[in-house]
């Protein structure tokens, strides 16, 4: 390996490792406020939001929780008259 490749590589280790420290200290910042009652709207906002925002790249809007379980059912789209 190359000196530039071993400074590329501890660099980027080091970008995933900010990201992840940031990540973490929103979800901390995010997981507290869920017990202030001003902020409870908040929760809906941001579930709706991610809804949208699914929906616009999926054409669907199906949202899943960490374990894999839906949480908003899909609801199926009919592209055309039903035949009998």
């Amino acid at each position: 390996m190359t000196e530039a490749w071993k400074k590329y590589k501890k660099s980027k280790q080091n970008a995933k490792k900010v990201i992840l420290l940031a990540k973490g200290k929103k979800q901390k910042e995010f997981a507290s406020d869920l017990n202030d009652p001003d902020q409870q709207n908040e929760i809906f906002r941001v579930a709706q939001q991610m809804v949208t925002e699914r929906q616009a790249i999926t054409g669907s809007n199906c949202l899943k929780g960490v374990s894999g379980k839906v949480i908003v059912h899909c609801v199926p789209i009919k592209s055309g008259p039903q035949n009998k």
